[in-house]
Parts: structure tokens; C-alpha cells; sequence
């Protein structure tokens, strides 16, 4: 009787510990946080807590294998930082910039095609993962890279400091 009253109770422990734990390290950032810049204009929009979420979620499975923490495995010199992304030409640090070089991406200067070499809509053939990627998806993954460097800070395109 004692052994099967401890395993309720384990049992109700575990339920109970989950639905509290689980809620509270759900990522809740403000709307200041949230807020990126979407296009080469300056204007600014908000990411819904599940644009956040999903773009991680896609982040990870699609690029994480190259681009873990913002680093660059195949060239460490270029990263996801906000400053190599503002050098590049054109300029990669809003939302549609980045979306636009999923779909072609290119060169760091902009002057040859890469789309052989990194994964895109351009070559999903090579790439399968990138076949699925909707329009939506692109702007997710986006907002994650424009959003990391506010949750992370200095971490994101650290490189071999930080990872």
C-alpha cells in the first residue's frame, strides 16, 4: 500500500512540478524586445510570442547546422551579428533584407551568386530543407536572427568565445 501511495504521489509531484515548470520557463518577452526592423527603411514590427518560438524552432532544424550561436562554421570571419550583417552589401540587417537572401543569396559584397553553396529557395533541389520553407517561414527564421542579438547580446556571432 505505502509503495503504490508513493508512486501516486510521485506520479501527481511530476504532473504538478511540469505544469508549473514548463509555464514558467516559456520565453515571455516584452514587445520592446519583440521589436525588429523589417525593412531597409528603418520601419520597425512586432513579432508575436509564436513568430518567436517558430523561428527558433525553424532557425535550428534549417541553418543551426552552420549557423549555431550566429557563427559562420564554413567562414568564422562573417557571422549573424548585427555588424557583419550592416557591412554586407546590400546591407543584411532587417527582416526582408535576410528573407531576400534565403530566396538568392549571395556573396558578402553582393557580386556573385552563392546559391550552389548555401542553402535557399534558389537551390532547394540541393538543399531539401529548404523545399517546405514558406514565405512565412522566411520571415520567421528572419526575426530570429534580427532578435537574438537583444536576448544573447554580444553571444550571438561570437564565435569561439562563446561556443
Amino acid at each position: 500500500m505505502l509503495k503504490k501511495s508513493s508512486q501516486f504521489f510521485g506520479i501527481l509531484f511530476f504532473c504538478i512540478f511540469n505544469l508549473f515548470v514548463l509555464n514558467a520557463s516559456a520565453i515571455d518577452l516584452d514587445e520592446a524586445t519583440r521589436t525588429v526592423v523589417a525593412d531597409s527603411s528603418g520601419n520597425t514590427t512586432v513579432l508575436s510570442p509564436e513568430q518567436v518560438k517558430r523561428g527558433k524552432r525553424l532557425f535550428n532544424a534549417t541553418c543551426g547546422a552552420c549557423h549555431v550561436g550566429g557563427i559562420t562554421k564554413t567562414n568564422p570571419n562573417v557571422g549573424l551579428d548585427p555588424e557583419a550583417l550592416s557591412l554586407a552589401t546590400p546591407r543584411r540587417d532587417n527582416i526582408a533584407s535576410i528573407v531576400d537572401y534565403l530566396k538568392n543569396p549571395t556573396t558578402y559584397d553582393g557580386l556573385e551568386s552563392i546559391a550552389e553553396v548555401h542553402p535557399s529557395i534558389k537551390s532547394a533541389d540541393i538543399y531539401p530543407r529548404m523545399r517546405s520553407l514558406t514565405d512565412e517561414d522566411l520571415y520567421t527564421i528572419a526575426g530570429h536572427i534580427m532578435l537574438q542579438p537583444k536576448i544573447v547580446s554580444e553571444k550571438w556571432g561570437g564565435g569561439k568565445i562563446y561556443y
